[in-house]
């Protein structure tokens, strides 16, 4: 097969599986959304197909398309072709490990007298092991449900064998090299590939690779000349291939997931849809239970769920239960005093006794009823403990007066608070009888 043959050839090729592999991605893409099957985002590798195994064939060169130096002035395109076994670790990142083999050569046929560092030309069959990271970096059909091409790159590092054969300028035979019992001998040397290529998807398990790779080798025998400077041969590899996708049917191509996709699905999944439906339904209930404890029908301060005396008139003075409060009459100067009347405290406490309520109940219910009324309370301790001290027991003692009244509705702003400590008593502080009356708090009406 000579160079121009070869070249239409490969071209043709290329031509018919690009064209099949566009026509079946969107046919595919166009069919009706299917969705991931059982696959969660978070839920491993274990629920895809991760293995995958291809084969492909091209053209070999030994130039590569960002340029360098080749040693003989023509280069001749030969068949190569390979296999390889993929990894897919995630949605954007595999491993890849491939075997390659074919020839590179090339002549002098464009020198002078067809000579060029005393050789003629050269043919090299080689195979290659190599192990690869493939990377999906874009996809042009990112937004639909399924991916149908994805375009990656590739590079990685491995092992070339290679055996030159070659014909110099004094001898029209061809030779090569050899051992010391005349077997062939092959060269090893490292080869590090780098490439690119587009992967168009057929169907679930198989997919259209269409690649480029540079091959960088560590050596200068590849064709089968060493020049007296330092260079590194290299060469080319363009390809075609089928790739298919080991696994179960019922598991999604990883290489394929589409993370936006499958986020959406879980989203709107069915049975998650209805836990969000029943969660709804529970929060609702609780707004009515809420709302119903909050109903107060009469208006008197006291929801319906606590009122004991339900559709008391507008306007009524009512207690915590609901129940009307009897206020004290313009002229009932003695309840109003009574109203009024002095809270008692037990030793070094400024907690309010439960005897004590009756009273207050009666200074809330006066003081609500008559709302320019404002009251000062005078707090006072017995003479037992330190002066300090005492003053701090008796403003306590105010305060948890102020705060009762406060919680009953009176404003605050109406309830002023003076903490006196042990003076002013108004009984004898060396008897416990005495001491009992001076711990106390003192309504101040005004």
């Amino acid at each position: 097969m000579n160079y121009s043959t070869l070249k239409k050839t490969v071209a043709l090729s290329f031509a018919s599986l690009l064209a099949v592999g566009v026509a079946n991605a969107q046919t595919d893409s166009t069919m009706s959304t299917t969705s991931t099957g059982t696959a969660k985002v978070f839920g491993g590798r274990g629920q895809y197909k991760t293995w995958s195994f291809g084969l492909n064939a091209g053209a070999l060169s030994p130039v590569i398309a960002i340029g360098g130096v080749h040693d003989y002035t023509n280069k001749k395109i030969n068949l190569g072709y390979g296999a390889s076994l993929r990894w897919q670790l995630a949605h954007s990142f595999g491993l890849q490990l491939d075997a390659h083999g074919g020839k590179i050569g090339g002549d002098n046929a464009d020198a002078p007298g067809g000579v060029r560092d005393g050789m003629r030309s050269y043919q090299t069959r080689f195979w290659s092991g190599t192990l690869s990271g493939v990377v999906n970096v874009a996809t042009i059909d990112f937004l639909r449900r399924k991916n149908s091409v994805n375009f990656f790159v590739t590079a990685g590092g491995g092992m070339i064998w290679y055996n030159p054969r070659y014909v110099t300028a004094a001898s029209s035979t061809e030779q090569r090299y050899t051992n010391a019992d005349g077997s062939d001998h092959h060269v090893k040397s490292l080869v590090i590939p780098v490439g690119a290529g587009v992967k168009f998807r057929l169907s679930d398990a198989w997919a259209l690779n269409l690649g480029y790779t540079a091959n960088f080798t560590d050596d200068d025998n590849l064709d089968a000349l060493k020049r007296a400077y330092p260079t590194k041969d290299k060469y080319s590899y363009g390809y075609g291939g089928l790739e298919w996708t080991l696994g179960s049917s019922s598991k999604p191509n990883l290489d394929w997931v589409n993370p936006v996709a499958m986020m959406y699905d879980e989203l709107y999944d069915a049975a998650l849809r209805q836990e969000v439906e029943a969660l709804k339904g529970r929060v609702t209930n609780v707004e009515n239970a809420v709302n119903d404890l909050k109903k107060d029908s009469d208006g008197d301060g006291v929801s319906d769920q606590f009122d004991k005396c339900p559709n008391t008139p507008a306007g009524t003075v009512v207690d915590g239960a609901g129940c009307p409060i009897k206020l004290p009459t313009a002229d009932s100067t003695a309840n109003t005093a009574e109203a009024y009347s002095n809270i008692q405290f037990d030793f070094d406490s400024s907690v309010l006794r439960t005897s004590s309520y009756s009273v207050l109940d009666a200074v809330s219910a006066d003081m609500r009823s008559n709302s320019g009324k404002m009251v000062e309370l005078n707090g006072y301790a017995s003479s037992e403990g330190t002066a300090a001290h005492n003053l701090r027991l008796s403003k306590d003692r105010a305060n948890s007066v102020k705060t009762y009244l406060v919680n009953s509705g009176v404003e605050a702003k109406r309830v002023k608070v003076k903490g006196l400590g042990e003076t002013n008593p108004i009984a004898d502080n060396s008897t416990e009888e005495g001491r009992v009356m001076n711990r106390r708090v003192e309504f101040k009406q005004k």
